[in-house]
């Protein structure tokens, strides 16, 4: 498995992955799909405005991704990151997501950032314990801000200092 910037030519495979948790779970809380096109413009858009977009490819294949964005508009947040991360649901927990973090991590602190943060749905426990483990630590839990197939949903806070 190799990480390495995303580009517009991923952007089909990185469609199917957001995709199927778009149509399927509340991993996300967004119920539109997301189209190719909008993917390779957002890649070009983060690697233009100075962020990382990662991807994980194994044996050819693009299996997630990992990207980091300004948590909140204005300048007096400009050192505080939130990130995406998915990988391909049936290759979860063979290290790629781990490698994407690290990826977007180490490209954030050069990037001077200070503290990076998780928004994880409370009904994806998972995710909760990958960030954990990787140093995250709860701070927040944001009660029924999140809405999907008809019923709120927690957001849980983590967040690590670069």
């Amino acid at each position: 498995m190799i990480v390495r910037p995303g580009r517009s030519g991923d952007a089909a495979a990185l469609a199917q992955i957001w995709n199927h948790y778009i149509q399927r779970t509340t991993v996300t809380f967004n119920p539109v799909d997301k189209t190719p096109g909008e993917i390779a413009e957002m890649i070009a858009a983060r690697q233009a405005g100075g962020k990382a977009f990662v991807v994980a490819e194994a044996e050819g294949e693009v299996i997630g991704f990992a990207t980091y964005f300004q948590f909140r508009g204005g300048l007096g947040y400009g050192h505080t990151m939130e990130h995406s991360i998915l990988l391909h649901p049936e290759l979860r927990g063979r290290g790629a997501g781990r490698a994407l973090m690290a990826a977007i991590e180490d490209h954030a602190r050069a990037a001077g950032v200070h503290t990076m943060f998780a928004g994880v749905s409370a009904e994806n426990p998972s995710g909760v314990a990958f960030h954990e483990a990787i140093g995250f630590a709860r701070v927040a839990v944001l009660p029924e801000v999140g809405r999907k197939f008809g019923r709120w949903i927690d957001l849980v806070l983590l967040q690590k200092h670069l």
